[in-house]
């Protein structure tokens, strides 16, 4: 047999995979490790989906999504953020941002054109470059700064390759917020070099005390951004995949075209649940993020407590609390953690492998704490149990 493709054989599987694959071989797991929120989606969005199954909704929408749920995404968008999008040909639905970010690479990059973006960061960024035939280049950011990108390192990036910028913020998983004078300072710099820039904004809606920022809400921004956001995180919609991608029409028809040759369209009666949870689910996102920043705040309190450094995350459902004191590295950690325990979280090595950053990484984990609030607590428990005899 011929080879299989080198772009994909290349990349390995994520490192989350093995820690899953382990869990599920053990009973009474308690996981912090899933990017999810337990948590019910809008009714609004189950009643939708209902009547669209009893009414035989179900037929393909428009390769672009349905009209009706564009001019929602469109309206929610210039309300919250003061940005504009017409639904006709700035906006696409996707199945998942996951699909989104995909396509918009392709769109965009030609064989060997450079890609900046700062980790610990989601896993998909540097596989999905490398697949679109791009070199991810991968800069690395430290508990020091909040792990928030340095715009003078993302500047000192920049080669004559380079074509464009990922910002995934809140980041998952370091609950990182940036500030809108950072991101300011990092359109400047994708404006002076002509670079496309990739807003990954999934967790929008998860923030605490301070405001999200959109990026395409920056002047000198709109042109050169393509806007990813979607249902699965703020909505707590994850098995319903749908996302979307707003951007300059030129890059749109782009991504329709391979959307629409890969997926066709994404999926109808998701798309409708989602239309209903964004036009009358508002109440139920607000009730939900105020649950979510009481139990951020109750776990990262514990973390500190067991000896575990942790700074309260901006944004996200995710802290990231370094392991430097209980002298194993993050893998280690893991493994014994779960083994010991059964409490499932993430090595901080899963996110930090495209910069080769292994300090970073091999001194931090993942804990997701969207899930309820018993489970957190014996969570909790268990963690603390493991960590004592080890700081």
């Amino acid at each position: 047999m011929k080879p299989l493709a080198r772009t994909v054989t290349g990349v390995t599987a994520s490192g989350i995979r093995r820690f899953f694959d382990l869990a599920a071989q053990i009973e009474g797991v308690l996981s912090l490790g899933v990017g999810e929120p337990r948590y019910p989606c809008p009714p609004s969005a189950k009643a939708a989906a209902v009547a669209a199954i009893q009414g035989d909704n179900d037929a393909y929408t428009s390769n672009f999504g349905r009209i009706s749920f564009r001019q929602a995404i469109a309206k929610n968008l210039s309300a919250r953020y003061g940005v504009s999008y017409t639904p006709d040909n700035e906006i696409l639905v996707t199945t998942g941002v996951s699909e989104a970010i995909d396509i918009a690479l392709r769109s965009i990059l030609e064989q060997g054109d450079e890609v900046i973006f700062v980790e610990p960061t989601y896993v998909s960024y540097g596989p999905t470059v490398t697949f679109a035939g791009g070199k991810p280049v991968a800069l690395s950011s430290t508990a020091a700064n909040n792990f928030e990108p340095d715009p003078d390192q993302i500047r000192a990036a920049v080669t004559s390759k380079t074509k464009a910028i990922i910002l995934g913020y809140p980041c998952n998983p370091t609950g990182a917020t940036p500030s809108r004078e950072v991101f300011e300072e990092i359109v400047k710099i994708a404006e002076e070099f002509d670079l496309w820039i990739l807003s990954d904004e999934i967790y929008d809606r998860l923030v605490y005390g301070v405001e999200h920022t959109c990026l395409s809400s920056i002047p000198g921004a709109w042109e050169r951004t393509i806007l990813l956001g979607g249902f699965s995180k703020g909505y707590a919609m994850t098995g319903w995949r749908i996302g979307f991608a707003c951007a300059p029409p030129a890059v749109i028809e782009s991504m329709m075209k391979i959307h629409q040759y890969t997926m066709l369209c994404a999926p109808t009666i998701s798309q409708i649940a989602c239309e209903a949870a964004l036009v009358n689910g508002e109440a139920h996102v607000q009730t939900m993020v105020a649950a979510m920043e009481k139990k951020r705040d109750y776990f990262v309190a514990k973390l500190n407590e067991a000896g575990l450094e942790c700074a309260a995350p901006k944004g996200s459902f995710f802290a990231f609390p370094s392991i430097v004191n209980t002298g194993l590295d993050s893998e280690e950690f893991t493994e014994e953690l779960l083994k010991a325990e059964k409490v499932l979280v993430v090595p901080g090595t899963a996110f930090t492998s495209w910069s080769g950053d292994t300090r970073t990484g091999a001194s931090h984990i993942r804990c997701c704490y969207a899930i309820p609030d018993e489970d957190l607590e014996e969570a909790v428990c268990r963690l603390t149990n493991f960590v004592k005899v080890r700081v």
